[in-house]
């Protein structure tokens, strides 16, 4: 069934808003893909913290131009989804990967994140990175560490003198004779 120009519009200028703000996209093919898998699908990204949308190969272009992921809405051919952030890249490929690996009728075609082109073995390289949470947290530990240390080492003097007059007291060494 053919879609008019008003709805095709209509669809590209939707896609656009949300395209406009987002920093990564991941494009895949998801041939067989029942609904209540597509459902599941949308669900986990979702809660990733992303979008996901099924593309019409001659609208998508149109609708990613002048955005941070045009770049790989460009030449797709075949049955298409994008799932695009704005936030972490980490987390979106994450979730999509552990999915991907549990349905085999899904398959990552590309991906782009902040305008740099991602093929499908780079894209499952992202997934095994660590996320923006995990490497703050190391980064806090390792800039941390070194304070713990010298507060531990300036308290050890106190405690260790602290420790000996108790031993003194309990052993009776300090009673007035």
């Amino acid at each position: 069934m053919a879609i008019s120009k008003a709805k095709k519009n209509e669809k590209v200028e939707l896609l656009t808003k949300e395209l406009e703000g987002s920093t990564t996209a991941i494009i895949g093919t998801f041939a067989k893909l029942t609904v209540a898998k597509d459902y599941e699908l949308r669900k986990v990204i979702r809660e990733a913290g992303g979008k996901y949308r099924v593309v019409k190969n001659k609208l998508a272009p149109i609708a990613g131009k002048g955005t941070q992921v045009e770049g790989a809405l460009q030449g797709l051919k075949g049955v298409n989804s994008v799932a695009f952030t704005s936030g972490d890249p980490v987390a979106l490929t994450k979730a999509f990967a552990k999915w991907v690996n549990d349905n085999a009728e899904f398959q990552f075609k590309l991906g782009i994140v902040d305008g740099k082109l991602l093929n499908v073995d780079e894209v499952k390289q992202l997934a095994t990175m660590p996320g923006k949470e995990e490497i703050f947290s190391k980064l806090l530990f390792l800039i941390n560490a070194p304070a713990q240390r010298l507060a531990t080492v300036i308290n050890a003097t106190g405690r260790d003198l602290a420790v000996v007059l108790n031993q003194g007291v309990e052993k009776e060494k300090f009673s007035a004779a």
